[in-house]
């Protein structure tokens, strides 16, 4: 098996392919000062484009594993998160946590099929 890494920071890669999958690392948005729908937003947006790079699109998202601070702004994640992928809705899991660190609302984590 071969495994790829892509986009490194300081503490780990942000995509890894192994196997045709295609795993992104916890993501979280640019601006933590906006709200849960439009962290997400933008999230999802850095997804598109990490998938991008690994060569698959946002049709081949198996799995999603959110992390929310606030569950009561769960709504307006899912509208977010609805309206990106349509009718291709992958499996979620939505977990609420204490604390994301520096203001994040949110964190995303995605799997994807490659070939």
């Amino acid at each position: 098996m071969t495994i790829t890494r892509k986009i490194r920071s300081a503490i780990h890669h942000r995509i890894v392919e192994a196997n045709g999958f295609v795993f992104i690392g916890g993501t979280i948005a640019d601006d933590t000062s906006v709200s849960m729908g439009e962290q997400t937003r933008n999230i999802l947006g850095k997804i598109d484009g990490f998938l991008k790079e690994a060569g698959t699109d946002r049709s081949r998202v198996v799995s999603g594993q959110i992390f929310v601070t606030d569950l009561s702004k769960k709504k307006e994640m899912d509208a977010a998160w609805t309206e990106f992928f349509g009718e291709d809705l992958p499996t979620r899991a939505t977990v609420g946590v204490a604390d994301l660190g520096g203001g994040a609302l949110i964190e995303i984590v995605v799997t994807a099929v490659k070939d």
